[in-house]
């Protein structure tokens, strides 16, 4: 019989969470994995996203996306669910993002194919809009990791700034300020653009 994780009760083997990822997390802890392809399915497409913003490559993103699954699924046992599964989950994420830019940064520099500079829209016809898509990848890959990161998580995550501050490990004060100087950098680079 498998061991139950750490914070479930012997009576109940998952505790009662409004988080029902979290609750297919303590089941891949306990041994389910069958339980994995549904956390898979729902996350996959907002973690490529999560990167393809920051690694301006759709391959690149999905790579990173499957890395990450690898790593939550290898670390199972050591799942709690204290906070929620997407905190966690993006905890992960962005330590897979950072380790590859270190992977990256030791590689010499390629030439990148135009078309992997936009991030992937389904309703994206207008050429304007297109231009200014590809301008704000170039300036959010521009700002600093934490910053890039934070901005990221509010926006496309839709997360709070408390569940950014759990996912980064850092201060609710310390987000708030990555944010705002996130927002102040995007907003001076996209200035000229954003006047045409």
């Amino acid at each position: 019989m498998s061991e139950l994780p750490q914070n479930a009760s012997a009576g109940t083997p998952f505790p009662r969470t409004e988080d029902e990822d979290a609750r297919l997390m303590l089941r891949v802890a306990a041994g389910d994995a069958r339980a994995m392809r549904p956390l898979v399915e729902k996350w996959q497409k907002p973690l490529i996203n999560f990167f393809c913003r920051s690694v301006n490559s759709v391959h690149t993103a999905e790579d990173l996306a499957q890395t990450t699954f690898v790593k939550i699924y290898r670390a199972a046992g050591t799942y709690e669910a204290k906070a929620k599964f997407s905190s966690w989950l993006f905890l992960v994420a962005r330590s897979v993002l950072i380790s590859n830019f270190r992977k990256e940064s030791l590689r010499p520099a390629d030439a990148t194919d135009p078309a992997e500079l936009r991030a992937v829209s389904e309703e994206d016809d207008a050429l304007r809009l297109r231009d200014l898509e590809a301008a704000f990848a170039v300036a959010v890959k521009s700002l600093p990791e934490n910053h890039r990161t934070a901005i990221l998580l509010l926006r496309q995550q839709e997360f709070s700034y408390e569940e950014i501050a759990v996912a980064m490990g850092a201060s609710l004060q310390t987000v708030k300020t990555w944010i705002f100087r996130a927002r102040r950098e995007l907003r001076e680079k996209l200035a000229d653009f954003l006047e045409k």
